[in-house]
């Protein structure tokens, strides 16, 4: 994208945005105070990326292929990627680095390493080997030369699949005869144990709201506060808080490393949430957030259509630079 194409995107949703953000109730008052933060911070705007799970979604083969991803990431127009460690066919050295190779001939940052593990589990065996596979990750981020890698805490599993989980808005029974301190112990525990290498390979982990015990902002603050380290930090995506939304995004937003932010056009498959991305940046200017915004698609469209819709929308609304005096 062209530097006069760029100032004329942000001119005009500066435009935009100044006539939401009057001194009104609710998210009006949201914005405005982002932006009057932002403004005695010096807040440049924020980078939009591309989750490669955008593209594939567990259910596009044609788009799996990570070189492919970036290479429609440069295309559109994003300014990074984050790679999503299951749709990786190959993880030898040399393809690790033919991928950062190929972002960087794009002119496009590897942002981001988005991985799954779970800590919630009875058996301290299944808990060492996710403490093994997150470490083994760390070490994947730090060859591709990505700074961040997103963690969860992993879920009780009591619901039968995920589509009974959702139905209950996250929400399923705790293991028998296991309370939620004990389980919030083992996932401690289990974090605690990654911050070595978390440090030597200089990548900071960044704890999802993603079900189970992170499903709400009290539960991922819980644990970042006991582990109390600055390798454990927090990754804020924008679609999985189910109840007051907004509220819970700020309560998080202060220790964010990455947002991971939803659009769902064609509908959701288990849901879909009408955010409203300018209050949503209000609060990230509000806690001076300067990082990246990563875009996962989650809706039923074509990505190819969908995507470019997607990264207009997130631009408008996290771009903008705000007004001078």
């Amino acid at each position: 994208m062209s530097t006069n194409r760029r100032n004329f995107m942000a001119a005009s949703a500066a435009a935009v945005l100044g006539t939401r953000c009057q001194l009104s109730q609710g998210a009006d008052d949201q914005s405005a105070a982002g932006l009057k933060s932002a403004q005695s911070a010096g807040w440049r705007g924020n980078r939009i990326a591309i989750s490669t799970y955008s593209f594939w979604q567990f259910r596009n083969e044609p788009l799996r292929n990570i070189e492919k991803c970036i290479d429609l990431a440069a295309d559109m127009g994003f300014d990074g990627v984050e790679i999503l460690h299951r749709q990786m066919e190959d993880e030898s050295n040399s393809t690790l680095q033919k991928l950062k190779q190929r972002a960087f001939r794009r002119g496009i940052d590897l942002c981001g390493f988005s991985t799954h593990q779970t800590f919630v589990s009875s058996d301290k065996e299944v808990r060492q080997k996710n403490v093994a596979h997150t470490i083994h990750c760390i070490e994947l981020a730090y060859r591709l030369g990505i700074p961040t890698l997103r963690v969860n805490t992993g879920r009780w599993g009591t619901a039968k699949d995920f589509d009974e989980l959702m139905a209950n808005k996250g929400i399923e029974p705790r293991l028998p005869g296991v309370s939620d301190d004990t389980g919030f112990g083992w996932v401690i525990d289990g974090l605690q144990q990654c911050l070595a290498k978390a440090e030597e390979c200089g990548v900071v982990l960044g704890l999802e709201n993603h079900w189970g015990l992170g499903r709400t902002a009290a539960g991922v603050n819980r644990v970042v506060d006991a582990v109390n380290s600055p390798w454990l930090q927090i990754t804020l995506d924008t679609g999985n808080f189910l109840e007051e939304m907004y509220e819970q995004m700020d309560a998080i937003a202060p220790r964010a490393v990455l947002v991971q932010a939803k659009t769902y056009y064609g509908g959701g498959t288990w849901y879909t949430l009408d955010l409203d991305y300018p209050k949503i940046a209000g609060i990230l200017r509000k806690h001076n957030y300067q990082g990246y915004v990563s875009l996962e698609f989650e809706g039923k469209e074509d990505p190819l259509s969908a995507i470019p819709k997607s990264l207009a929308r997130l631009r408008d609304a996290f771009e903008v630079k705000p007004p001078v005096g």
